[in-house]
């Protein structure tokens, strides 16, 4: 449109130039010049911290308007967002988890109003939906513990403890088609590999200069990350175990997908993820991550029980145990191997002998207090609330260990009866499933949920983000993904011309 014609009818002008040619034309190349400038001159005269906050609400405001209006959108947002909460922190002091508080309440509302108009809740009686809202309102419940000293701690743990769980349901209506599922999985393997290629970089180039300030305002985070004569890397997150561990889980989806009947070229990625993911494992040093490593390869094993793949299987396992036999015994002065081989050796850990001491210490008390002496009782949160109880300086080291003092053996047992439930269907929907795709994705989840579920003993694994989030959302694929595989039985049946 030319500009007489855009003066003698402006309104058809602004329409055509803001949607059909989407500012792809000289007033989207203006507005775009001028928009740069002014963040320029922002930048330039306002306080960083300023500048930074009043871009984060012109970013942040839409973004939260499309993740109430559409949740697909809002649980990408979310699960990246988590990813890179931790390290946004090391950055700028923000309460960045405050932030993804609010976009769950968003979303959690847009749920509530979308479901009222679609009367779909097929997914809320799947009996892990019961188990998630039970422990949920036991969570909820321990307000009133009388046990319990403070009612902050209790507010700051039930968020990590409970209050994601929200995202659970969110996911659950969200994953709507298989194509939206699969989405997300390829979004939670690439943040991960990402996150192991980053560590790599930590490894091989050296961390951030930010990192480096973040490491030294600490010394018992340096003392942490600093030991046995080298740095361990924690990629984006708060400390090496938390990158070990998750490291460890999506090394072995990538595993299963690698094996599963995809494109050529998603296997080469996943092969190429399962290396970064392993050394960047090594590199963080986090004895846990070694022992996990072969206990999840042996429940995959276990898993498959095809002989046109387990025989395989038991070849390259087999290689894999000579080859973890020779580095625990070999005689070596690297860092790396030597913390490697200590994983192996339990008994000669001075650590590990602590965390059974702490724990014959604590288990009088977790009988007398069946429903625990409060969330937040122990950890960062009894340090800063209850500073004088002696739980607050209580090295609880586990997250079931955690469960039993905070939410007592009552909260323990219906924990614990979550995660076999997980399990259970996990290991069900995997062998009755008939589409080999949605088959490799439960056996994936299932793999991912074990590893997580033993990783829970030795740390507390499933409460840290990102591995929360990414938690709650293989737990809403698993409840989802058994939805489609009749679509593909149907396809099946058709082909072969049965009725």
């Amino acid at each position: 449109m030319s500009l007489s014609e855009a003066v003698k009818n402006p309104g058809e002008w602004l329409y055509r130039s803001f949607l059909p040619e989407k500012l792809n034309n000289p007033l989207g190349y203006l507005l775009g010049t001028v928009f740069a400038l002014f963040l320029a001159a922002m930048f330039a005269l306002l306080p960083l911290k300023i500048a930074l906050l009043f871009v984060g609400l012109m970013v942040g405001i839409p973004l939260i308007g499309a993740c109430f209006v559409n949740l697909q959108v809002g649980v990408i947002v979310s699960l990246i967002f988590g990813f890179f909460v931790i390290m946004m922190g090391k950055f700028v002091e923000a309460p960045f988890g405050i932030g993804l508080d609010g976009l769950l309440f968003v979303m959690s509302f847009s749920m509530i109003v979308q479901t009222s108009r679609t009367k779909d809740l097929s997914w809320a009686k799947h009996p892990i939906s019961a188990f998630t809202l039970i422990w949920i309102a036991y969570s909820l419940v321990q307000v009133i513990n009388p046990w319990a000293v403070s009612k902050m701690a209790w507010l700051y743990t039930v968020r990590s403890l409970a209050g994601l769980l929200f995202m659970y349901f969110i996911a659950c209506f969200a994953f709507s088609s298989k194509k939206m599922i699969f989405t997300t999985m390829k979004i939670i393997l690439g943040l991960g590999s990402l996150a192991s290629l980053y560590a790599l970089k930590q490894e091989w180039i050296g961390f951030s200069a930010a990192e480096e300030a973040w490491l030294r305002a600490d010394p018992l985070r340096f003392q942490l990350i600093f030991q046995w004569s080298r740095m361990r890397v924690f990629s984006f997150f708060s400390d090496p175990t938390t990158y070990g561990i998750m490291a460890t889980y999506m090394g072995m989806m990538c595993l299963v997908f690698a094996t599963g009947k995809f494109k050529t070229g998603y296997k080469i990625i996943a092969i190429i993820s399962i290396f970064a993911a392993l050394l960047g494992m090594a590199y963080a040093g986090s004895r846990t991550p070694f022992v996990l490593v072969p206990a999840g390869i042996f429940f995959y094993m276990i898993m498959i029980l095809d002989t046109k793949k387990l025989v395989p299987a038991i070849f390259a396992a087999g290689i894999g145990l000579a080859a973890l036999v020779v580095l625990i015994k070999m005689p070596t002065s690297n860092p790396v191997i030597i913390r490697l081989q200590s994983a192996f050796y339990p008994t000669q850990d001075a650590s590990v002998q602590v965390r059974i001491d702490n724990q014959r210490l604590v288990q009088p008390f977790i009988q007398r207090h069946p429903i625990g002496a409060g969330l937040g009782s122990t950890g960062e949160w009894g340090k800063r609330f209850t500073p004088d109880s002696w739980l607050a300086s209580f090295a609880h080291d586990s997250g079931y260990v955690r469960i039993a003092v905070e939410a007592g053996w009552i909260g323990l047992l219906i924990y614990m009866a979550m995660i076999f439930t997980i399990m259970r269907y996990g290991i069900y929907y995997y062998f009755r499933m008939k589409d080999p795709q949605i088959k490799s994705f439960y056996l994936a989840i299932t793999c991912a949920f074990f590893i997580l579920a033993l990783a829970n003993y030795p740390q507390e694994a499933i409460v840290i983000l990102p591995t929360s989030l990414i938690f709650y959302l293989l737990l809403a694929m698993l409840v989802r993904l058994k939805d489609f595989d009749e679509e593909y039985q149907a396809i099946v049946r058709a082909k072969n011309g049965e009725v």
